[in-house]
């Protein structure tokens, strides 16, 4: 909604007003009665309010021009003040500045409203009180200091009224058709009134940009407004004539005297303001009248003060100096990011051991977007809480590149060209105890656990003890989440800037030399000689007297050696090239000093935010389509330090002036190599186009199949859903624009788990389908929950996707994540663009407990506890997988039956992601798609892709990427995740969500946060891979055809002939195969934003054992002759012996009728059936024929 151009905002909300203990909030505070007060001695406390603090952050949010809030307890309308400076009680009439606006609005609701327009409430026991009009003003009636309707006014440029509704705070049911009847009207007409007054737009005369943020006075009535995102406003005025000023900084006012407000409709008036440079004394106060009726104004036209030519362009400094403690630095954040939302954005990368946030204000001109081809810089401070300068400075940087943006050309130009991000503390807890005056002490040095940070980051060169603390795995997520090029940590205790190495293998103090060492010397260099005192190399005589250090720079490890530092971990696991920047000999100076901190420094830090553009920087493109390539690795000749392509297939990297042997390479393209010279100053592009290695295919070689060009919008249309899910921010995007809050935060017993999947169902009957796989050995049903656009329909062409949980009772947080992430589907389907469309497209199958048994009797905080891991006979079910009901009932039901292009398992114990085999000594044949997909679930969690689950028993564990094998974790026989493979044919990951088994529910909302992005892409992942056809010459689908991947891994085709598979992204080898066709080879290049089509047509097999089908029938053929030319000469050779035999007597053949008779005797039991058999020679004669018994 901050978007939208012009368009008027009205608001309602329900709150108690006087005296109702009962209806308060748990804590027993009035929220009415607390929020900031114009009157009010001291700021109110909102920690124990955070419904306020909600209410405070969504008016921020929103610029609301017309709100009402709604009560109960009498039947009248109240507007501001509601309070007055004496705070008495009852009968001090409080006058805002816009009392004819307020009492406008009021009576647009009471006058429609049967009751209210009488002005006599009735209430019981208090039937005498009236109010004329039905109206009245708040502190008239009763004294409310900390309502919510002042603070709307003063605070938020809404103007809010208090609508109380009924006598009856809480009438019965039966009274609220009538209570509806005679609001509708009321709440229409008040609805109506966002539109009267006076709108329009101010504009930049030259370029025509809306200026947001421009102030709009009305003469004659002390109160401004601000323009919104567009240059839009809209102040509401009732009929009149008025004079109306713009102010901006930077532009000459302009004044737009005797507009005319009628009844109704806005009169829409526009603003084009000249730039210039506001002159420091003008003051926009100095814009608004005194107060005066409102009926008719004419005052004098305002003039606006000519600018001096001595201040433009000189840029605005910072007039903040003080010492900001935590909550005052909130609050400074928070103003600078209302005050300038269309170049800031505030956020925080994690919460310090105390729940302090980690605040990251972000300053650039498209707020919140990474910008192809821009460089992104941050500064950190504060990272030793007692070292407080840098925590200042970067609040003061803050300050000035807000307030110089547009006018000052250096600021606009460095915030235009770069993504700035500033975390002004990260150890807000060591700051807090830490005390002013300090010059070289260590209180508050390290967090609250003690440890110190800067020693707290895995080292290259010694393995560091101390458990990564939650400030520091915050930074390192931060840190892999953005494509930074250029950092400085600031400290304080010194004067110098120190570079990489911090350590060596010694451990002992000596120059440390980096690959990078001459880029090093010249960024510390950038930093120093804009600070003369720091340049000149002896900063501290009075404390250190013999410490110098050449142009105020120094090798970190030759200064002394600091195992565990944050800048050498910038330097070895990211692109980002850090810094160490030590600003002055006390850590913890006195307040009025600050101002000369600033001017010592401020040239030095805008100075080396520029060095973010030196060296060589350009993108990386995919021959074929023009598309960037992601993780591309640019090669320095000499210099062992390749950094790597973001996702638009940018990079930059760093170097000092000189001529270099640049190399850009990726998997699956040949790599290219180019000789670049690079200045002393400024960058230079230099782009890479990559040609696939196949894509020079010869004739008769093997050719490369891509995604074919589609004609099917829907087809193009999901295509560039999933491309644009699969970008930087593309799943937050999709998280952001979600409807609903899911977060589990209680856990369900299998009775309550039953119920709500059964609810799911009901509630969504068009998406969803509850099956049973078959009962536990305790005759719970094993629940299967299908969420498609067609759940009971069979769709080859879709893929599949199945998740499931609890194979370990012990462990439920993959049930809740797993019931969170159905009921976040289903609240989305047709709300949610991307969602719906994912489920149209995707068929997902959910099984949130496959061991409800085990399930029943674990504890929760059970975090090491092995009750309920097993079922109920005792047994492991992922041990055991092939023989259990539970698992029996998932094989034959689900892996089996249905064919499934991924599947993804939940388990805890720790934070980590397993791929196949579990077992040892088993070859993987499709490992890097495996480890691929393992990969993609923990790179986008938060804290898993850091590789150091932190687990109590396992503190010093490291799991580089938070990947590994199963085997090579814990191998074990007989797990779902090797069956899965090896007989359902489908890739099976298993995630561990925690450390703890059954960590408290408190901690589910938090494990949701960090899974859902994770779970979400893997609905993404499934998408991609290779999916294809296989059919004939005649256009006949071929089912069941084998698909042979990388000689190695088999998939079948399905009805229709299609098939689908997942792979890492590359170039992979495909054979197909089917019985009497021949054999069909290609090679397909997969990309990790899009997926690959192919599409085979067999020829029919031509070749016959190996030999062409022409040959075989040939010789077939002569064979067949030559048998049947054979067969005539024996039969002639027979008949030849036949006829001899009849000329004459021949040898009767011995013993031969014996058998047969014997035969016959055993076969009857009888000698006298003999008798009827005749004896018969061979002669002619019927004479000879004689009857013969056996002797």
């Amino acid at each position: 909604r901050n978007n939208s151009r012009g368009k008027p905002k009205a608001a309602f909300s329900r709150r108690r007003k006087k005296n109702h203990p009962l209806g308060e909030r748990s804590r027993g505070r009035d929220l009415n009665r607390s929020f900031p007060d114009q009157f009010g001695a001291a700021e109110p406390d909102l920690e124990p309010v955070p419904e306020v603090r909600a209410l405070i952050d969504w008016m921020r949010r929103n610029k609301f021009l017309l709100s009402g809030n709604l009560h109960g307890g009498s039947v009248v309308a109240s507007y501001p003040y509601d309070d007055s400076p004496t705070h008495k009680p009852t009968g001090v009439y409080s006058k805002s500045a816009d009392d004819e606006v307020f009492k406008y609005l009021a009576k647009a609701y009471a006058s429609h409203h049967p009751i209210m327009r009488t002005g006599k409430p009735n209430c019981p026991g208090e039937e005498g009180e009236t109010f004329q009009d039905g109206i009245t003003n708040g502190a008239q009636w009763y004294d409310v200091e900390g309502g919510m309707q002042d603070y709307n006014y003063v605070w938020a440029n809404c103007f809010e009224i208090t609508l109380e509704l009924s006598c009856c705070k809480y009438p019965p049911t039966s009274e609220l058709q009538q209570e509806w009847e005679n609001n509708r009207d009321s709440l229409l007409a008040f609805i109506e009134k966002v539109h009267i007054g006076v709108k329009g737009f101010v504009r930049d005369a030259v370029t025509g940009a809306g200026l947001e943020n421009a102030i709009i006075v009305v003469a004659g009535i002390a109160h401004n407004i601000t323009a919104g995102k567009f240059g839009d406003y809209h102040r509401l005025l009732v009929p009149g004539t008025y004079n109306v000023t713009a102010v901006v900084m930077g532009y000459t006012p302009v004044t737009r005297e005797n507009i005319e407000v009628k009844e109704g409709a806005a009169t829409e008036v526009d603003f084009s303001l000249q730039p210039t440079v506001m002159p420091p004394a003008l003051n926009v106060t100095q814009f608004t009248a005194t107060p005066a009726p409102v009926s008719t104004i004419t005052p004098t036209p305002v003039q606006a003060e000519a600018p001096s030519p001595t201040s433009l362009h000189q840029p605005v400094q910072p007039v903040d100096f003080r010492h900001h403690h935590f909550s005052d630095m909130e609050i400074f954040l928070r103003r600078y990011a209302n005050e300038y939302p269309n170049i800031t954005r505030l956020y925080s990368v994690g919460k310090s051991v105390e729940l302090r946030e980690l605040y990251v204000m972000e300053i650039s001109d498209n707020p919140g977007v990474h910008e192809a081809g821009e460089p992104e810089f941050k500064y950190i401070g504060n990272m030793h809480g007692n070292e407080v300068v840098g925590r200042e400075l970067l609040l003061n940087l803050i300050e000035y590149l807000c307030k110089n943006f547009g006018t000052d050309p250096e600021v606009t130009d460095l915030v235009q060209s770069t993504r700035i991000h500033i975390m002004p503390s990260m150890n807000p807890d060591g700051y807090e105890k830490s005390q002013e005056g300090d010059r070289g002490g260590t209180v508050g040095r390290n967090n609250s656990k003690n440890y110190d940070l800067n020693r707290n980051f895995p080292d290259q060169f010694f393995h560091v003890a101390d458990p990564l603390q939650p400030e520091t795995l915050a930074v390192m997520t931060w840190l892999k989440n953005y494509p930074f090029v250029l950092s400085a940590n600031l400290h304080g205790g010194s004067l110098v800037v120190n570079y990489p190495f911090d350590d060596d293998e010694q451990g002992i103090a000596i120059y440390s030399k980096s690959p990078d060492d001459a880029v090093f010397q010249q960024l510390a260099l950038s930093y120093s000689k804009e600070n003369t005192k720091m340049y000149q190399g002896s900063p501290c005589k009075d404390m250190y007297p013999t410490e110098y250090f050449p142009h105020g720079i120094t090798n970190g490890a030759k200064w002394y050696n600091v195992p565990g530092g944050m800048q050498d971990w910038n330097y070895l696991n990211t692109n980002c090239f850090e810094v160490t920047i030590e600003l002055g000999c006390v850590k913890y100076p006195k307040a009025e000093e600050l101002p000369k901190y600033w001017e010592q420094n401020r040239r030095s830090l805008l100075q080396f935010m520029k060095q973010v553009h030196r060296g060589v920087w350009g993108f990386v493109l995919d021959a074929m389509d023009g598309r960037g390539i992601l993780n591309a690795t640019i090669s320095v000749a000499d210099i062992n330090h390749p950094v790597t392509t973001y996702k638009d297939g940018d990079y930059w990297r760093l170097l000092v002036q000189g001529t270099y042997k640049i190399t850009a390479s990726a998997r699956g393209y040949d790599p290219v190599t180019k000789m670049v010279e690079v200045g002393s100053k400024g960058g230079v592009q230099v782009n890479f186009t990559l040609s696939r290695t196949d894509i020079k295919v010869e004739e008769g070689k093997v050719p490369v199949l891509n995604t074919p060009d589609t004609s099917d919008p829907s087809e193009k249309e999901f295509e560039t859903l999933i491309k644009d899910l699969s970008a930087e921010n593309g799943l937050e995007r999709l998280l952001l624009t979600s409807s609903g809050d899911v977060s589990p935060y209680r856990y369900r017993p299998y009775k309550d788990l039953s119920e709500f999947l059964r609810g799911l169902n009901l509630n969504y009957p068009q998406i969803t389908n509850l099956t049973s796989l078959g009962q536990s050995v305790e005759f719970r049903q094993l629940w299967s929950l299908e969420i498609s656009n067609k759940p009971n329909q069979s769709e080859p062409e879709e893929p599949k996707i199945r998740f499931v949980a609890g194979i370990h009772g012990n462990a439920p947080v993959g049930t809740e994540l797993l019931l969170a992430l159905a009921e976040f589907l289903c609240m989305n389907y047709k709300k949610n663009t991307a969602v719906t469309k994912l489920i149209d497209r995707t068929r997902i199958v959910i099984v949130p407990s496959l061991n409800p048994d085990g399930r029943e009797i674990a504890q929760e905080r059970g975090c090491t506890s092995k009750i309920g891991q097993t079922n109920a006979h005792g047994r492991d079910l992922d041990t055991d997988f092939t023989s259990k009901p539970e698992t029996k009932a998932i094989i034959e039901n689900l892996i089996l039956k249905q064919d499934f292009s991924l599947s993804v398992a939940l388990d805890g114990g720790s934070l980590l992601v397993t791929y196949p085999y579990d077992k040892p000594a088993q070859t993987v044949e499709n490992k890097e798609t495996l480890k691929h997909l393992a990969s993609l679930y923990a790179n986008n969690h938060p804290l898993m892709h850091l590789g150091q689950p932190g687990c109590p028993n396992k503190s010093d564990e490291n799991i580089p990427g938070g990947v590994i094998r199963g085997s090579e974790w814990h191998s074990h026989l007989g797990s779902m995740k090797d069956f899965s493979v090896m007989f359902g044919h489908c890739p099976e990951i298993t995630v561990y969500t925690s450390c703890c088994y059954f960590p408290s529910a408190g901690q589910l909302p938090g494990l949701w946060a960090d899974h859902r992005k994770s779970l979400l892409s893997m609905l993404v992942e499934v998408h991609k891979g290779v999916h294809g056809f296989v059919q004939d010459k005649s256009g006949k689908a071929i089912s069941k055809a084998t698909i042979v991947l990388n000689e190695g891994l088999r998939v079948y085709t399905k009805e229709g002939g299609y098939f689908h598979v997942l792979l890492a992204p590359g170039l992979h080898n495909i054979n197909a195969i089917a019985d009497g066709y021949q054999q069909k080879h290609v090679k397909v290049f997969v990309r990790h934003d899009a997926p690959s089509s192919v599409f085979i047509v067999f020829d029919t097999e031509n070749r016959i054992f190996g030999l062409p089908r022409e040959l075989v029938v040939t010789v077939a053929g002569a064979s067949m002759s030559a048998l049947v030319l054979t067969a005539c000469i024996i039969w002639c050779v027979c008949s030849i012996k036949s006829n001899r035999h009849k000329d004459g007597f021949h040898r009767l053949r011995q013993h031969h009728d014996d058998y047969e008779d014997e035969i016959r005797m055993m076969s009857t039991g009888s000698k006298k059936s003999l008798l009827s058999h005749e004896f018969q020679d061979e002669t002619d004669t019927e004479e000879e024929t004689l009857y013969s018994s056996k002797h």
